[in-house]
Parts: C-alpha cells; structure tokens; sequence
C-alpha cells in the first residue's frame, strides 16, 4: 500500500490544481490506523504462535501463513507513523525513517499479495492435482517464501531510494514524499505506478481466480458433506482480497492514466479521485487485520491447534478446551486429505 500512502499528498510540480486534499479532517484515517494496529497486532501474533508450536504438524499453507502473519505484522507497526503523519499534518521523524517505514511498508505489500497468491497455488496443488508435493519437500517451502521476501524487498528499492523528507511549498511543512524532478516523472513515476499495478495486484488476483476458480470446480464435483464449507473459506478469501484491493487499484490505475495523459485531467476529476483514493487508503490498510480473521478464526485446526497449546502451558482446564476445541474438517490441510479419493 505504501506505494501509494503518501500519494494523497502529491509533490508540488505535479499539477497547477491547488492541494485541496491539505484541508481534509484526516481524523477518521488517523482513527482506523490506530484501530487497525490494535487489532493486528495480537491477531498476527497469534497466529506465529499457534503456527510455530505446531513444530513437525505444519503444512505448507501453514507455512505461507506464518509468514503472512510476519508481513501483516511489520505492516501494521508502520501505521502508528502515517498516523502521526496526518495527525500532526507534517512529518516529524525526519528522512532516515520515512525511507525506513516507506521501504518496510512497501516490501510487506508485495510480500502479502505474493504469499496469498503462493497459498492459492498451495491449494490448487492439494485439491485439484491431489498432491502434497510441496508439504513433503518442506525445504522448497522455505526457498519460496525467501524469493518471496527477496523479491518483495528488490521491488521496495526504488521507494527506499527517491522517498525523503523536505518542505512542501503549498504546506511549508515537511512532508514524506517521493523527491523526483518533474523531468523525471514521466517516464519513472509512470513506470514504477505501472508496475505497481500489475505486481502488486493484477497478477496476483488472476493466478488466485484461476487457482481458487479450478479449486471451486473440483469442491463442486466432491459429494463430500464439507464441500460447502470449505468453498466458504475460499469465497472469503478472495472476496476479502478484492474488496480490499480492487477500489483503490482502480482508482490508482485512473489516476495514473490522468497522469500519463492517456484520460484528461481537470481540477474537479483529481479532487474527486483524491478523495476517492483517501477513503479506499483505509480499506487497503484493513487488510492486516482483517486476515488474521479469515486464517484463523474461521480455520478449526489453527483454532484447535491455539487451544491446545494454551492449554499445554496452563492457561486453559481441560474442560474449556475440550467445550471450544472442533473437528478441523474444514481447514485446508483437511480438506485436502477429504479429496485425495475421488468421489464416486
């Protein structure tokens, strides 16, 4: 998302149109940051616990969670900054941090799309192809999830390289920014947007369509009584993955299209995808919170696998476990294993 979070206050040469976004009441963004770290934070520990005590039991998807969990994570404890951000209305941690926090935010964006999209194939891989080639060659998961971070980090480069903090001329206030001549803005700013779009979502969303679309098939032809609940947890993970990404991708792909000359600019149009872009900001940062929900809460064996290490330390009885711990027929390792025989 950072790509895109100091965009709502755009460098000064861009355009002649007064920053009207300056007098926005950013109040209600500041507000849904510190929500949404509240909530992230115990959310995504939770799950590096439950999937770290799990020691030989882990699949490969548990894997991919984990370090989804660790993005999210490092997401989420850059938000307390942007808060400060528009709270204060200029920034006060000097170049050094915007940098850090800009790089850090931007590298875990493109590792969580990219680990969402790894899950995906996972499934696809265990249900479709009734394989679990990559849970018994655990070495390969690691391998993926280090190109992941790898590639998440070389994409974050360009943001770690041209971010600074210096005086707005409209605010005459300090503000963290992408620092480019306007010479240098149509051919790099455009093709760092451009591949933004495309890495950062498009790809992504059509390797998870296709995965889960061909997952779904296969579920549907299953007579197994779990089918339904197992394509619920499908649904919810790409309709969680569209509603919070899809607006804002959108948005930015208009604005990048105005920018570019390609759709024709006027005042009126940028302050309305200003506008438009500072409300789905917070949706996009929801994301971390809203994930460790759909991961965990909704998935029985991670679920069983908390209460029983919480019980193994002493910090539940028998009985409380034994009331809240279910079957784990409708997490995804399961229902893997559910699909393994065809159905008659």
């Amino acid at each position: 998302m950072e790509a895109t979070t100091a965009d709502f206050i755009y460098p000064d040469w861009v355009s002649p149109c007064p920053d009207n976004m300056q007098y926005m009441n950013h109040a209600v963004l500041v507000l849904v940051y510190v929500i949404v770290f509240c909530l992230s934070l115990p959310g995504n520990m939770v799950v590096i616990f439950v999937v770290s005590c799990m020691e030989n039991r882990r699949t490969s998807t548990d894997v991919y969670l984990m370090h989804l969990a660790i993005a999210d994570l490092f997401f989420a404890l850059t938000l307390p900054f942007w808060a400060a951000y528009y709270y204060a209305g200029h920034w006060m941690f000097g170049t050094f941090m915007c940098k850090l926090i800009s790089g850090l935010q931007e590298a875990t964006f493109y590792c969580c799309v990219f680990l969402l999209a790894c899950i995906s194939f996972d499934r696809y891989l265990a249900i479709v192809k009734a394989t679990q080639f990559l849970t018994q060659k655990r070495h390969l998961v690691g391998i993926v999830c280090a190109v992941v971070w790898l590639c998440a980090c070389l994409l974050s480069l360009p943001i770690i390289v041209n971010r600074e903090a210096f005086v707005s001329v409209y605010t005459q206030e300090y503000t963290c920014h992408d620092n480019l001549t306007a010479g240098s803005m149509d051919s790099w700013r455009m093709s760092l947007r451009i591949l933004h779009h495309t890495l950062g979502f498009f790809l992504p969303l059509a390797v998870m369509m296709f995965c889960y679309g061909f997952t779904m098939c296969t579920l549907c032809r299953s007579r197994n009584s779990q089918k339904q609940k197992a394509m619920r947890v499908i649904l919810s993970v790409v309709l969680a993955f569209i509603i919070c990404w899809l607006p804002n991708n959108i948005l930015e792909l208009i604005d990048t299209l105005m920018r570019g000359g390609q759709v024709m600019e006027t005042c009126e149009l940028r302050d309305s995808i200003d506008v438009a872009l500072y409300v789905t900001q917070a949706m996009t940062s929801a994301r971390c919170a809203i994930n460790p929900i759909l991961y965990v809460f909704i998935w029985k064996k991670l679920r069983n696998q908390l209460l029983t290490s919480l019980f193994k330390k002493g910090l539940l009885g028998r009985d409380t476990t034994s009331k809240y711990q279910v079957g784990s027929v409708n997490s995804f390792g399961s229902t893997r294993q559910m699909l393994i025989s065809p159905a008659p």
